[in-house]
């Protein structure tokens, strides 16, 4: 039974952990599926067993459940097989950075098989089964719960259930990132022959399932707080020898965690005691609700921290004593590439960059707007105030930020130009703006904080628009393409019409607004650069999705060099087609911007790591 300053400090005691190593795959098989060449097996149990093999087309490790199909299943093969591999390909549609990607299905006369990503790291269950008291603190039961939350929920909102959530399918790798396994897996085993509950796990089965009734999103709850259960408090609460034996313990109930730790907030115990509920209908609905519940469990990244630290000891080879006199000395030197240097060191930096660059874009539009607002004739010191109060309130809450430059803009024009030159432009503008920001500026701070830095690094003198190319690449890690695109489509236009007002001491007209949109400069440039933004996103993510999956970071090349030739290209378009009369655009100024944005492509993943799980957790 664990004591209760196991949840608050845990000392590793224990020899790190040794693996179980059966007998090599390569001894049954060459290579299965005719393209994986088996190198070790991992686990062996009831299922089958987990072989990890080298893909010989793509050259990268991946995971393989291979499980022997019963007499029963070969004879039923087509019919059974068929309709499971459906359902199967379905669950290996979920993209998600705490789901373990699915890369095939397959299945011949003798087994079924199921082709994963590898994750290097061990699963909760050996976690468990090494630390003392086999249990884990708040603070990393809290990093486990929020994983499996987020998957879960995003499966559940996908139409795909799990039905077979133990601790043997999580999979913490060596950066303490958690990954939940085996979506689709319940089907292959349940029509492989491996029992008729939809091949769950006894155990960890909700009545429902032990019993083939109908299951829902609150059966997968209901294995999830079974999980937590054990992991907190130290013992499988339903484990028995046979499925009637465990659904006597579930209808007897469980102990009430605070009996074994007292300090367990009241939240987290109903939300146990609520989806450990024999009825479904007494359990909580959706895994966000439960989520909501378990915020009060602990602190998610201290407990991320704290399940790398003890995978490390765990998995390494080097005696206890050598591994305590350099713990210290690793840890303020080691940088873990996941998380880059300032990432595995200050883990809240990027978060905070980024309400800084938000505050700093806001003070720099606020005074670029009321520096060229004639008739207000303000002094130096009352902008300046201005622009610093915008700019405080837009580092805590970017959203506001956004909004208030807009609503500053449309006012500025309409009191600085006659009332029907100016109708139309500030009508069209102010619609478009609530929109915007009702839609996507509201909701997505990152999209308010990339639409702030793009505006006022395009209104930098000297080079108009090609500025924003020193804002890209945060922006890119920042957002998906989707998100990058409605972040910087209202951006361009409208550093536009501010350079626009600019020119004509603060004033706006109908036409100088359409003269200025509709530019051949202005639109190679805003469709160039939108461009280049969603395309080194997308090809960020790739390179991060490689990275997670065989540790290899050489698109992060790619990525690097991409934006010194997608906007030098644009720059020399823009050069181009530049109409006499307007500013002067400086085609090396352009080339120089897109090599700087090129290096700091490189300096981010560098600073940040290679994983979008860290760009995209650091900023929640």
């Amino acid at each position: 039974m664990p004591l209760f300053s196991q949840h608050r400090n845990r000392r590793m005691t224990s020899a790190p952990l040794q693996l179980a190593t059966p007998e090599p795959a390569g001894t049954v098989a060459t290579t299965l599926l005719h393209r994986y060449r088996p190198l070790e097996t991992r686990a062996a149990g009831g299922f089958g067993s987990v072989e990890i093999c080298l893909d010989t087309r793509l050259q990268r490790r991946v995971a393989i459940k291979r499980m022997p199909l019963t007499a029963q299943a070969a004879g039923e093969l087509h019919q059974n097989m068929g309709m499971a591999l459906a359902e199967a390909r379905t669950a290996s549609l979920l993209q998600h950075p705490h789901i373990v990607s699915v890369i095939d299905f397959s299945y011949d006369a003798g087994y079924a098989y199921l082709v994963m990503e590898y994750v290097d790291g061990m699963t909760l269950e050996e976690f468990l089964q090494a630390v003392n008291g086999h249990s884990l603190t708040y603070d990393e039961a809290a990093c486990i719960a929020d994983a499996l939350i987020q998957a879960l929920s995003y499966a559940h909102s996908n139409g795909v259930l799990h039905l077979d959530i133990k601790p043997a399918n999580v999979l913490i790798d060596r950066s303490g990132h958690v990954k939940l396994t085996d979506f689709g897996m319940a089907s292959l085993a349940s029509a492989a022959g491996f029992g008729g509950a939809r091949g769950g796990t006894i155990g960890y089965m909700g009545p429902e399932q032990i019993e083939g009734l109908e299951v829902d999103e609150r059966s997968d709850l209901f294995s999830l707080a079974a999980v937590l259960y054990e992991s907190l408090c130290g013992a499988a609460p339903f484990r028995a020898a046979t499925a009637p034996e465990s659904l006597e313990r579930i209808q007897a109930g469980v102990t009430p965690p605070h009996e074994l730790l007292p300090d367990m907030p009241e939240t987290v115990e109903y939300a146990l005691m609520s989806c450990l509920s024999p009825h479904p209908e007494s359990r909580i609905a959706e895994s966000s609700s439960l989520g909501d519940y378990l915020a009060t469990l602990g602190k998610a990244r201290e407990g991320r921290k704290s399940l790398e630290r003890m995978i490390a000891r765990l998995t390494s080879d080097e005696p206890e004593d050598e591994l305590e006199d350099g713990a210290s000395e690793a840890a303020s030197v080691s940088i873990n590439p996941a998380q880059g240097a300032l990432g595995t060191h200050w883990p809240g930096f990027q978060a905070q960059l980024s309400r800084g660059l938000s505050g700093v874009a806001a003070v720099y539009l606020m005074t670029f707007m009321l520096s060229h607002a004639s008739m207000l004739q303000l002094g130096a010191p009352a902008i300046a105030s201005i622009s610093l109060a915008l700019g405080i309130a837009s580092f805590f809450a970017p959203q506001l930020g956004a909004a208030i430059v807009l609503m500053v803009h449309v006012l500025l024009i309409s009191f600085q130009t006659p009332f029907l030159s100016v109708l139309l432009v500030a009508s069209l503008t102010s619609a478009l703006a609530i929109a915007w920001w009702l839609t996507w500026g509201r909701a997505h701070a990152q999209v308010a904080t990339a639409f702030l830095l793009a505006a006022a690094a395009s209104c930098v003198p000297g080079a108009p628009y090609l500025g924003a190319a020193l804002v890209l690449p945060a922006i890119s890690y920042w957002l998906m393409p989707s998100l990058t695109a409605c972040a910087l489509a209202p951006a361009f236009p409208f550093a536009a019409c501010l350079m626009a007002a600019a020119t004509h001491q603060g004033s706006l007209t109908n036409s100088d607004a359409l003269a200025m949109i509709m530019e051949p400069r202005f639109l190679i440039c805003a469709i160039g650069l939108l461009s280049t933004t969603a395309a080194l996103s997308a090809v960020c993510r790739r390179a991060s999705h490689s990275f997670d999956t065989s540790g290899s970071h050489g698109l992060f090349y790619l990525a690097s060099c991409m934006p010194a030739i997608l906007i030098s290209v644009v720059a020399a378009l823009a050069n181009h087609m530049e109409i006499t009369g307007s500013s002067t655009l400086d085609l090396p100024i352009g080339v120089g911007l897109a090599c700087l944005s090129s290096i700091l492509v490189w300096i981010y993943a560098y600073s940040f790591g290679f994983s979008s799980a860290s760009w995209e957790g650091d900023l929640q």
